[in-house]
């Protein structure tokens, strides 16, 4: 079953991380994913599914999150290429996100099997 608290804290922590992490791509993204994650399982504690569940959670919603600014922000950045320039940058933006969604997704799952591990 959802915590949705641990969810809500995971999201919160892995948004203000991320935003930090930005000045280190790639490494910043992921070390963002693994704490929020990390918090996400700790509080929801139970199993390692429980866990894991809690984390994928956390870490999708925040991925999804950043996407959908990022293709917005694309979005209109591309708008002085045109309408079809808007649409290209949104959706390769997009694209991209949706990549960043599944790298926050799995490494936030593991660290909330790790999390609800060292709380159990």
């Amino acid at each position: 079953m959802t915590d949705w608290k641990a969810v809500a804290v995971g999201f919160v922590i892995i948004l203000v991380i991320g935003t930090g992490g930005l000045s280190i791509p790639i490494i910043g993204q992921i070390g963002a994913g693994l704490v929020g994650g990390f918090a996400a399982g700790y509080l929801a504690g139970g199993t390692l599914g429980n866990g894991a569940w809690n984390g994928l959670v956390a870490g999708s919603l925040s991925g999804i999150a950043v996407t959908l600014l990022a293709a917005l922000l694309g979005g209109l950045v591309g708008l002085a290429g045109g309408p079809l320039g808007s649409l290209l940058g949104g959706v390769g933006v997009f694209v991209v996100g949706i990549v960043l969604t599944l790298i926050f997704a799995i490494d936030s799952a593991i660290a909330g099997a790790v999390g609800a591990w060292v709380k159990g």
